[in-house]
């Protein structure tokens, strides 16, 4: 009688097998199908292109070396990627000093009931075009606009701003800021009170706490919201094209321009691509490799 059940419930369990393969492939299959046909697809024919030198739309795509690659490395366009790094780097340090302090006080000081109103507030900036945000900041920092009236009001002198970086990180700060404080918002809330009443117990002061209790606690929010921002930056188009003029040429321009512009080097503009991928999968990796705590024991 054992063995008759025992084989039943092996014929009940093969039988099972491939419903339990075929619900999660019919759950996944619409978001893998449009991943594949908008990402995994369109990236391998960039990386195709990438592979063929002055390659020009109606050409034929036979790739045949590393040229484009071999000419990032030319100086000039180094100067522009490492342009792009200092403005995306500089914009996540900026939201990461200006988000903390406001997510901490939305998370842990702000009445309960107030604190979706006040993450409304930051999300509402998200509800306009990036392209309108960046004209509201041109209004404001041309030399005749709204920051500079105010200046002159006070009897300080003008500042010019408009066509140079600093405008730039105004703008992309503007823009990321949100995106920080939400994130922050999402670990802070989690923050262990306890581990901090612990610490006040023992005798540390408020910077120790800080640096030794809530900063280990919400690290992999500082890294997830650091990422983002970093990743978001690295790629924004209308901040410095809009904010920054000639003089802050970025890796977004220069692609735009290999594909669109005069000079319509599609394969030179693919190489650029690919390298910018390059460059924010190894950022993923290293945060999904040092962004979770250790696991205790």
């Amino acid at each position: 009688m054992n063995v008759e059940k025992n084989d039943i419930f092996q014929v009940e369990e093969s039988h099972s097998l491939p419903g339990k393969w075929l619900q999660p492939l019919i759950l996944l299959a619409p978001s893998g199908i449009w991943l594949l046909l908008l990402l995994v697809l369109p990236t391998l024919i960039i990386l195709e292109l990438s592979l063929v030198a002055d390659i020009r739309p109606g050409d034929l795509v036979n790739p045949n070396g590393f040229q484009n690659y071999i000419r990032i490395f030319d100086p000039l366009y180094v100067q522009v990627i490492v342009r792009s790094l200092f403005f995306a780097f500089g914009t996540t340090i900026i939201c990461l000093i200006l988000g903390f302090p406001v997510a901490y006080w939305i998370a842990q000081i702000a009445p309960q009931g107030w604190r979706n109103l006040l993450l409304l507030g930051f999300v509402l900036p998200l509800w306009t075009s990036s392209l309108l945000r960046s004209y509201a900041w041109i209004t404001i920092l041309r030399p005749t606009g709204l920051f500079n009236s105010l200046l002159s009001t006070f009897g300080l002198p003008t500042l010019q701003l408009l066509n140079q970086s600093q405008a730039v990180f105004i703008g992309m700060s503007y823009s990321l800021l949100p995106y920080m404080v939400l994130i922050l918002y999402a670990s802070l809330e989690k923050l262990d009170k306890r581990l901090l009443e612990a610490a006040a117990d023992l005798g540390a002061n408020p910077v120790e706490t800080f640096f030794k209790v809530t900063v280990p606690q919400i690290l992999p929010g500082i890294a997830a919201a650091s990422m983002l921002v970093f990743i978001t930056g690295l790629g924004d188009f209308v901040d410095p094209e809009l904010l920054g003029g000639a003089s802050s040429m970025t890796a977004a321009r220069l692609i735009y321009n290999q594909f669109l512009g005069a000079t319509q080097n599609w394969g030179f503009g693919s190489a650029l691509s690919m390298t910018l991928i390059l460059l924010v999968s190894i950022a993923i990796a290293l945060l999904i490799k040092f962004g979770e705590p250790a696991p205790k024991r």
